[in-house]
């Protein structure tokens, strides 16, 4: 009976976190497009695309939430590297006035470099400075980073002080989690004899991804960042299981895909047709893991953000269709929303899994 009561608590907050999140995207991006009930859907014509690109691309500010016109912003570091001034820093907000510039730096609104931070020469020259700026996405990755390592180190801790004893609050949440990727997925992939030494960078990657993936649908500060929806985020870890792969690669791994065995002559020479596919499939392994990740993190927020989108759209045509299109739009977001914490887990797992996989196929011995 404890156990019932215990999952419908889980359950009942579980759903309300889901209803608060399909009402915070309703009400902030309501507010962001229409700055006053008396202009709302007649004055300003609503761009889909404007608004679902807007939310999952990065930005100098963090956005709270916009209450009857006025903004409500956390300002970010802005740091450039220019040739004419050197370093230079200041804070996003000396960007919010009619000109969208400070000294001599101008943030773009349209163009090739729209959403980038130029810098206009005094001859009119616009030259495009290193931006080393921290934005939405980077405090995101910090901010992710520093909970990933408290975490952990506080896990870590407990085991120390009580080794013999069974584990408890956080300790009881992470340790099937760590133990599931261990035998379900590091031994198998890897070997038994082999998999230890992978399991730090396993862990750290199927973590790192999970909390990123959750931190992107809760809706205010410091969660909303669409930081595993990057393609460069997924890139860089990609590129971490391409390297990792290619360096563990025994003489067996690399002689399959020089000269794959069992495979017809006429296919290897003259032309090398099979060792091209092999080798070709070294870079595409974990270009399909970047894209992987990035395209399902990012297409959740797209279909949900489309729903939203169709409030504003049969609004314009009758605001009575509007409101009537909001009840289906948020009970839809609430089911998305299940949806994407199911998918957020998934998602960690395989590009975990994949790795693991591509680390035990580099590493096969002849037998």
């Amino acid at each position: 009976m404890q156990g019932y009561r215990r999952f419908l608590i889980q359950f009942i907050l579980l759903l309300a976190f889901c209803f608060v999140h399909a009402l915070a995207t309703f009400a902030g991006e309501k507010d962001s497009h229409y700055e006053s009930a008396d202009s709302t859907f007649k004055n300003e014509k609503f761009n889909p695309g404007t608004f679902m690109f807007g939310h999952v691309e990065d930005s100098h500010e963090w956005e709270i939430i916009t209450w009857h016109g006025h903004h409500i912003r956390i300002a970010l570091p802005v740091i450039l590297y220019s040739k004419h001034k050197g370093f230079t820093v200041f804070m996003s907000n000396k960007f919010e006035n009619e000109a969208s510039e400070y000294d001599g730096f101008k943030l773009a609104t349209e163009g090739k470099n729209k959403g980038d931070i130029v810098e206009i020469l005094p001859d009119g020259t616009i030259y495009k400075p290193l931006d080393l700026s921290i934005t939405k996405n980077i405090f995101s990755l910090f901010f992710s980073t520093i909970l990933l390592l408290w975490l952990f180190i506080s896990i870590g801790n407990a085991y120390k002080r009580n080794p013999n004893k069974a584990p408890k609050g956080m300790q009881s949440l992470i340790e099937p989690v760590i133990i599931f990727i261990r035998e379900d997925i590091a031994k198998p992939s890897i070997g038994e004899n082999k998999y230890e030494r992978f399991m730090p960078y396993l862990l750290t990657l199927f973590f790192f991804i999970w909390l990123n993936n959750i931190l992107g649908l809760i809706p205010f500060f410091p969660g909303g960042a669409n930081l595993t929806g990057n393609i460069a985020v997924t890139g860089v870890m990609a590129l971490f299981t391409f390297v990792i792969t290619t360096l563990n690669g025994s003489k067996t791994y690399w002689k399959h895909i020089v000269n794959p065995p069992d495979v017809p002559i006429w296919m290897k020479l003259p032309i090398p047709i099979i060792p091209f596919i092999e080798a070709t499939g070294v870079f595409t392994k974990p270009f399909v893991l970047m894209i992987r990740l990035f395209a399902n993190i990012t297409a959740g927020h797209f279909v949900g953000l489309g729903f939203i989108s169709l409030i504003y759209i049969f609004a314009h045509m009758n605001v009575i269709l509007g409101y009537g299109m909001s009840v289906f739009s948020v009970a839809f977001d609430i089911f998305l929303i299940f949806m994407e914490l199911l998918v957020g887990f998934i998602q960690a797992y395989v590009f975990t899994f994949l790795s693991a996989l591509y680390f035990g196929m580099a590493m096969e011995k002849s037998h």
